[in-house]
């Protein structure tokens, strides 16, 4: 082998980086898309066993041999198939894609649309009960109303009903005795405003000899 045949192979890697770029070339022929070396090497490396670093190496030596075009963003770099090995699609051919395109398009938004709807009832259901946690909630509610009405009965039968006339005597009674309350209340409260009038102290300080009031036990009158 010449020397200049030497240092190509050298430049390559020897037969294994060679293999490796076949492997990759072909590949990158076949899905004609942009790969970056961590794509390429996730797809391949179980079926062909292709380590990182030759997958690097061989994606750099097609890029300098001109049988791949490479570009960089930023710090990572991707690699596509030189797309002169493609012959050339007619204007026929390119409207039959855009229309395949348009179509996968509206396929795409109709699939999308029917994840959103199922994703929301699923949400739903996951939020609703269980139907045996629903068979239970029923037999407790069966079980709740047979005490109910067992109670209404014996409720209806009993024989110590409240008679009208009796519900009318307690209501006129409460009514005499809030007046009267209210009386003294008012009777009260203008004695002790009299008395405090002269009082040296604060109101505070003359109730503290152990008067009470309404308002230290939480009670008020009823309404008018």
């Amino acid at each position: 082998m010449s020397a200049a045949g030497k240092a190509r192979e050298g430049a390559a890697g020897g037969p294994a980086a060679a293999a490796a770029a076949a492997i990759l070339l072909r590949y990158l022929r076949e899905q004609n898309r942009p790969h970056s070396a961590q794509d390429a090497f996730g797809n391949l490396q179980r079926e062909h066993g292709l380590g990182k670093t030759a997958v690097v190496k061989a994606l750099e030596l097609l890029a300098q041999q001109g049988k791949i075009k490479e570009k960089a963003y930023g710090k990572q770099k991707i690699y596509f198939p030189d797309q002169d090995h493609f012959p050339s699609a007619s204007d026929s051919e390119l409207k039959v894609l855009d229309n395949e395109i348009s179509d996968l398009s509206s396929k795409v938004q109709i699939l999308q649309q029917n994840c959103c709807l199922m994703e929301s009832e699923l949400k739903e259901l996951k939020g609703s009960m269980t139907t045996p946690e629903m068979v239970k909630e029923i037999e407790e509610l069966k079980k709740d109303c047979a005490d109910y009405t067992e109670k209404l009965e014996r409720i209806k039968s009993g024989a110590n009903h409240v008679t009208p006339e009796e519900k009318e005597k307690v209501y006129k009674e409460k009514k005499q005795y809030c007046r009267e309350w209210r009386s003294r209340k008012r009777m009260a409260t203008e004695l002790l405003d009299a008395i405090l009038e002269g009082y040296p102290k604060s109101k505070k300080q003359f109730f503290e000899v152990g008067i009470e009031t309404d308002e230290d036990f939480h009670v008020t009158l009823p309404p008018t």
